[in-house]
């Protein structure tokens, strides 16, 4: 299980859940998503290219593409281009693999204050025990919002 804790600028901090990595992805999709930005993509160059409705050796294309054709003849044609704009800026592409889950986690960091992501039960527990964060006097509203999910997701029992 995943539990993730965000902190908006205003107002009070709440929890969610992800059962796997993958429905973490799903979820920060449907909740993140802005037009115009990608929270991640891997394409070669070439099948970006085809996506426009062109090939290599279409005229103009080398003008209109000119960093997708430098990037191509650096790494190859069929070289995963990597684009994460949250992470690498909007629009960027880069050969540098990186990760849809890390990925997906700096689009879940974008537009608040911060937020806390807890790979299973046991850290979810361990924070909300140790982390200053979630102290049940000054991170009153962080320490309970995580508390009902783990109880919730029987993780933990409820102690009255």
């Amino acid at each position: 299980m995943i539990y993730v804790v965000e902190f908006p600028h205003q107002g009070r901090a709440h929890a969610w859940f992800a059962f796997d990595r993958d429905d973490f992805v799903r979820k920060v999709r449907a909740i993140r998503a802005r037009e115009g930005w990608v929270i991640f993509e891997a394409l070669s160059a070439h099948e970006r290219l085809a996506a426009c409705g062109m090939t290599p050796d279409t005229s103009g294309a080398a003008q209109t593409h000119a960093d997708l054709f430098a990037l191509a003849h650096d790494h190859g044609w069929d070289t995963p281009l990597y684009r994460a704009d949250h992470v690498f800026g909007q629009g960027v592409l880069q050969a540098e693999p990186v990760d849809e889950f890390d990925a997906s986690v700096g689009a879940l960091v974008q537009d608040i204050k911060t937020c806390r992501v807890h790979l299973s039960d046991e850290q979810a527990i361990m924070a909300l025990q140790r982390e200053p964060l979630y102290d049940p006097d000054e991170g009153f509203y962080a320490h309970m919002a995580l508390r009902q999910q783990l109880i919730a997701m029987d993780a933990m029992e409820e102690d009255l």
